[in-house]
């Protein structure tokens, strides 16, 4: 398996409240699958999601990605396993606004080993694969919603990950521009790879090979 949650719990609590976000949630992604979380705000997919990609340790249960236990090492180690293992895929982008497209997809890389040739190269494959090339020099700013979708994608691309995690990564889109994000997440399985996306959208969870859902941090079949 590529990525096994078992027995998650997480709770926030504040003096006032307590949030019980996951619930004995337990999960499995094996290579080639594509899985959707479906279910509504709140429902605690968002804090399933982080705690698979190794950025929100659980209260208890485990966590295996490729074979490795993430929160058993520390915080460096964690940060440099996330960055050539796990692919991000959020709907408000979170690229870098005083970023080129070029930079802010070759930013995934910072930190990992590898030439700068070698870097340069692969962030221009991905840009033409996603129809960026002759926007590299623009910024954020200077994009369209879709095209700014496609970079963070093509970022989550560069360090060849073996999951890809993606949050709500059509609902700010148009239709076919929501269509490309989901082509490029079935096409990411197909090769491979795992991909767990979270989502409310039933129709793009009918992109995935499994739906499971998620109601006030229950997960089910």
């Amino acid at each position: 398996m590529l990525l096994t949650l078992e027995g998650l719990n997480k709770v926030y609590a504040t003096t006032s409240t307590r949030v019980q976000a996951l619930s004995n949630v337990s999960l499995s992604l094996r290579e080639g699958e594509f899985v959707a979380v479906q279910g509504p705000s709140g429902s605690g997919k968002s804090t399933l999601l982080l705690a698979a990609g190794t950025m929100l340790e659980p209260d208890s249960g485990s966590v295996s990605v490729a074979g490795a236990a993430p929160y058993s090492m520390t915080a460096n180690a964690r940060a440099a396993f996330r960055a050539s293992h796990v692919g991000f895929v959020f709907q408000q982008f979170h690229l870098v606004p005083y970023l080129n497209v070029f930079e802010n997809v070759q930013a995934a890389s910072l930190g990992l080993k590898g030439s700068d040739r070698a870097e340069n190269s692969r962030v221009a494959l991905l840009l033409e694969q996603f129809g960026l090339m002759d926007r590299y020099r623009h910024y954020p700013s200077q994009l369209s919603v879709g095209e700014r979708q496609r970079c963070s994608i093509a970022r989550a691309l560069l360090n060849a990950p073996k999951i890809l995690l993606a949050d709500e990564p059509s609902g700010s889109l148009d239709e076919s521009n929501s269509q490309i994000v989901l082509q490029e997440l079935r096409r990411f399985s197909q090769s491979g790879g795992a991909v767990l996306l979270v989502t409310h959208d039933s129709r793009a969870a009918q992109t995935a090979d499994r739906i499971v859902h998620m109601q006030e941090g229950v997960l089910s079949c």
